[in-house]
């Protein structure tokens, strides 16, 4: 039986680093891509080749589209030398970055840094890897709860998240002739370093937030990392262009 290979983007932290671990536990090799900290990026290779996986990372620069076709070709001798395989079974969208800007105060320069990191970015990353994604593999895009609910400061960045939801459904559609499954994942506040560690790290943020959940707190990376691992199960293969929120109920 072929062990299954997941490649993760921004796995070297946060949540993606999370999901790197848990589909390492759950038997699934692991290919993760970095933006510049590759000393982080080697100790979470460690950590899965602990677990018994094996496991690479690779620089991406997800805000530069012109990097895919180099990085594709590099993930495709990737596969080749480590993995003794030509194809990969799931690419988890995750990598981005949060900025705090009211909708009255938001540049075009800052517009257009969240544009390219969180849709741009993941469409055409995803587009350039399609070659190389086995048929009847699964795509899991990350979003966010703030496309259901609104707090002031996040418009672009939900905007951006709502754009990916779209083209989740549209993937579902125009990918079902190969077999694969494409949904989102929405995480609601997580204490994590992501926005420069506003919920993990504000106290009064990370209550507020808390009793406006209904399990009463905020949620935490292994809170995400196990939903993750679940959604990319075979048992998980007829969920197809879905938005899931994993959330502990906020704002209900």
């Amino acid at each position: 039986m072929q062990n299954k290979i997941a490649l993760i983007t921004g796995g070297s932290r946060g949540l993606g680093k999370n999901a790197a671990i848990a589909l390492a536990k759950s038997g699934v090799d692991i290919i993760l891509t970095y933006l510049n900290n590759d000393s982080a990026a080697d100790e979470v290779v460690k950590e899965i080749e602990c677990l018994g996986r094996k496991a690479v990372a690779l620089p991406l620069e997800l805000a530069d589209s012109s990097t895919f076709t180099p990085f594709s070709a590099s993930l495709k001798t990737t596969l080749h030398e480590h993995f003794s395989e030509e194809h990969f079974d799931y690419l988890v969208n995750n990598a981005g970055m949060g900025m705090q800007l009211s909708f009255a105060q938001t540049t075009e320069a800052q517009f257009d840094a969240l544009m390219k990191v969180h849709l741009k970015g993941p469409f055409f990353l995803t587009q350039t890897l399609l070659p190389l994604i086995k048929d009847g593999g699964k795509i899991l895009n990350f979003s966010s709860g703030l496309t259901r609910f609104s707090f002031p400061g996040a418009a672009a960045y939900a905007m951006m998240k709502g754009g990916v939801e779209v083209m989740t459904r549209y993937l579902a559609k125009e990918l079902g002739h190969r077999g694969i499954s494409v949904n989102t994942l929405a995480p609601g506040a997580i204490a994590t370093d992501f926005n420069g560690g506003a919920v993990r790290d504000d106290a009064k943020l990370n209550q507020a937030l808390a009793t406006q959940t209904a399990l009463g707190r905020v949620g935490l990376p292994d809170d995400i990392g196990g939903v993750i691992a679940n959604l990319l199960r075979s048992e998980c293969s007829w969920i197809n262009g879905q938005r899931i929120e994993a959330s502990g109920g906020m704002l209900l």
